[in-house]
């Protein structure tokens, strides 16, 4: 039996390659077959490509988020937003992405807790629970809204519910734990 390949990038013409500016990648037990196939799926979902400098910058995923929610009410301790289930935050069933879900939960969860801490103080996303309990269909309007459970000192509790407009479904609900501290202590 043949040894398996110890790298990602095999010097044999016939095996796909992944191109990286890193060194190359120690693959340890791993057969030819397994190393191609793998090289392939990442290849096709663009695990070959460079990341373009404007999406490598500082609040560029709070941006994508925040492209998707318009905000419909703010008040201390409590904010509401909108959200439209278009292709660009579904999963290849139409339905509502569970990791845009997860996004949009935590982004939600920190502007809530920012209504009711100091502006000096850095947050920190120490947990987030979120139960999925029905999905949010295609074309649908889906109600977020974030409220603080409990505030103190160094810590903010934030309960997160998704429901359709529609009907007012609960289909989502997440529960965020924020911890605070002053920037000097940074």
């Amino acid at each position: 039996m043949a040894k398996p390949s110890s790298s990602a990038t095999p010097s044999s013409s016939a095996t796909p390659s992944l191109i990286f500016d890193s060194p190359t990648i120690q693959i340890k037990d791993m057969s030819e077959e397994d190393l191609r196939g793998t090289i392939e799926l990442l290849n096709g979902l663009g695990g070959s490509g460079q990341i373009p400098d404007d999406c490598n910058t500082k609040g560029f995923y709070s941006d994508i988020i925040r492209g998707h929610l318009r905000q419909r009410r703010l008040e201390r301790g409590r904010l509401t937003y909108l959200l439209s289930v278009n292709p660009a935050v579904s999963n290849r069933y139409g339905f509502l992405h569970g990791g845009f879900v997860a996004a949009a939960a935590e982004f939600s969860s920190i502007a809530c807790a920012r209504t009711v801490m100091a502006e000096d103080k850095e947050l920190f996303l120490g947990e987030l629970s979120i139960s999925y309990l029905s999905g949010a269909p295609p074309n649908a309007e889906v109600i977020i809204d974030a409220s603080i459970l409990r505030s103190g000192k160094h810590l903010n509790v934030v309960a997160t519910d998704f429901r359709l407009q529609k009907t007012g479904k609960l289909i989502y609900t997440a529960r965020s734990t924020l911890y605070n501290m002053p920037m000097a202590k940074l």
